[in-house]
């Protein structure tokens, strides 16, 4: 049994189960924040794999990425950094030219 820890994702929750069921054919089920597959042959990187393949899809992969930790596939989210605040420059006078026309 792998178990996916979907961390703020928690509102694609069914979709996430309904992707990894049709695309492995196996079990899997929602409990909480967590996702678990039953599958006997497949391997974390395999589903860590499928997982970023769903984020990725479901245009998520500005927010959110991938890990394998100790086993579990973790879904992360980046953290924002904090751009510094561009100076205004200070309006100038226009350039006021006498003609003599």
């Amino acid at each position: 049994m792998l178990k996916v820890d979907l961390g703020d994702l928690t509102d694609e929750k069914e979709s996430l189960v309904g992707y990894l069921r049709t695309t492995l054919k196996a079990e899997a089920t929602s409990d909480g924040n967590s996702v678990f597959v039953v599958s006997e042959e497949l391997s974390p990187e395999e589903l860590k794999k499928l997982v970023n393949k769903f984020v990725y899809h479901e245009r998520l992969n500005n927010k959110y990425w991938v890990a394998v930790e100790s086993g579990v596939v973790r879904i992360k989210g980046f953290k924002e950094s904090k751009k510094p605040e561009k100076r205004k420059k200070e309006a100038t006078q226009p350039a006021t030219i006498k003609h003599g026309w």
